[in-house]
């Protein structure tokens, strides 16, 4: 005796959506279920994507500076680079605006090319500028082993230990 289901489910966490179950053959009955009317189901509004910024055709920022300063620290770990992004920088969401930023740092501390410091600097410039906007500046440190971008991503910017 075997039962089948027919189950819908919803494309988003399970938290969003439960199955519905919209039919069942159990063939362990002998006698036809009764006909049912139909189930609707009501959503007081379509799914959708959460929305992201558009991509703009020219840099909004193309005429300002991305980045402030930068400063060369010490730090308990070892030579530290803070950089200070300008509000244009914090804001530039074009897509080469990352690379432009990080030539700007390379005219403001020519030493910070240095293996890995590129990837630190595109991770905090993805990233960190979105989980911590108002951050007053980023650290590089060129002590860190250079993974590559998607590793150092994974690590949280901060190959080869947290951030101290």
């Amino acid at each position: 005796m075997a039962a089948f289901a027919l189950v819908l489910a919803g494309c988003g966490a399970a938290e969003e959506s439960a199955p519905i179950v919209i039919g069942s053959l159990d063939s362990s009955s002998a006698a036809p279920a009764p006909a049912q009317a139909p189930t609707t189901v009501a959503r007081s509004a379509p799914i959708a994507a959460p929305p992201t910024p558009a991509t703009p055709a020219v840099d909004p920022f193309a005429d300002q500076a991305l980045i402030e300063r930068t400063e060369w620290t010490e730090a308990i770990d070892g030579t530290r680079l803070l950089v200070f992004p300008t509000q244009a920088g914090r804001k530039d969401t074009f897509p080469t605006a990352g690379e432009r930023a990080w030539q700007e740092v390379l005219g403001l501390s020519p030493d910070a090319d240095t293996p890995g410091m590129r990837d630190q600097f595109i991770c905090h410039w993805e990233w960190a500028r979105v989980v911590a906007p108002n951050k007053t500046s980023w650290n590089l440190e060129p002590w860190r082993p250079a993974v590559g971008y998607q590793e150092t991503v994974n690590t949280l910017c901060n190959p080869g230990g947290p951030e101290r």
